[in-house]
């Protein structure tokens, strides 16, 4: 099978309550027209857990407290994967095109993670009016704006 290089773009900032997108410099051009979205798709890098056994890892135990008690780990938003590539959709607060920031609302990664590609949210692409979901993730939000208000504690075992 063909392997792939993939290479960061830059890093994710996290430092207190801000969070931001910092590109490298050769990347800066390429935010240009990205003012008027409200909204990017993240695609990062789980570093923390790019580990030959987390990799290997296809199958966890009952990671959320009404699923499965086994689950495949492509059902689950897990960090452990064959290619720890993770996705995330963030608000966009600000844009500083000199310096290649974007401030964010909230992502959910460390300081320091490295991210591979930023996408505009565009509903007609990324929305889903009627998603079909299992039984036991059903009461979940079903938004990102509902989310920050969701007890998420009450639904992981880890």
């Amino acid at each position: 099978m063909k392997q792939f290089s993939v290479n960061p773009i830059g890093r994710i900032r996290v430092r207190n309550e801000a969070m931001s997108l910092e590109l490298d410099k050769q990347f800066i051009p390429a935010l240009t027209a990205l003012d008027g979205f409200s909204h990017l798709n993240v695609l990062w890098w789980f570093s923390d857990f790019d580990l030959k056994e987390a990799r290997q890892t296809l199958q966890i135990p009952k990671p959320y407290k009404r699923s499965p008690e086994i689950m495949g780990i492509f059902s689950t938003r897990a960090p452990v994967r064959p290619n720890p590539i993770a996705l995330s959709t963030a608000g966009i607060l600000h844009i500083d095109h000199e310096k290649g920031i974007i401030s964010l609302d909230y992502i959910d990664a460390f300081d320091n993670t490295p991210f591979l590609d930023i996408k505009p949210y565009t509903p007609s692409l990324d929305r889903v009016d009627t998603p079909g979901l299992p039984e036991w993730c059903r009461h979940w939000p079903q938004s990102v704006e509902q989310s920050g208000e969701f007890d998420w504690e009450k639904e992981f075992n880890f």
